[in-house]
């Protein structure tokens, strides 16, 4: 896993709606991860916590395919820890998205018992929410990356 830039976007850039919910639902992680639908806060409940946040940091990752999964952990390990950090440097209400379904444990508990083993470190899914991802980024599907979203003010 590289990072390729982390920039700061103003949060009246991102668009939400309940579009990407409905692409969720074709998703193989549907249902099964406490990253996901329908285990995340609607659309209008993200529209209105974006309110209370001027800015976010967008994060692009770049990934090696043969290595997914595990080049998808060190992302969301990436992002929780960059959430923590800006906590410490006042930012006390940061919140990070992780791209798509959370794949933190190599065995999720959640898909066998629907509890999650540590719920301390899952964060919904960026399109989960409702999130309109390429309204604040040109997706290429030709590149092997991922993209993270912290809300920092």
């Amino acid at each position: 896993m590289k990072i390729v830039w982390e920039k700061e976007i103003p949060t009246k850039d991102i668009k939400i709606s309940p579009r990407p919910i409905w692409k969720c639902r074709s998703c193989p992680a549907y249902a099964k991860n406490p990253s996901c639908p329908p285990y995340t806060p609607s659309w209008k409940e993200t529209k209105e916590l974006m309110k209370h946040y001027e800015k976010a940091l967008l994060i692009k990752f770049e990934v090696d395919p043969e290595k997914f999964d595990d080049e998808k952990r060190e992302v969301l390990t990436y992002l929780l820890n960059r959430e923590q950090e800006l906590f410490k440097n006042g930012n006390f209400y940061a919140l990070a998205f992780f791209p798509g379904d959370c794949n933190y444990c190599k065995e999720c508990e959640f898909k066998k018992t629907k509890k999650c083993k540590i719920p301390t470190k899952v964060r919904f899914s960026i399109d989960g929410v409702g999130i309109e991802l390429s309204s604040i980024v040109n997706l290429n599907f030709s590149e092997s990356v991922l993209y993270g979203l912290i809300l920092i003010n």
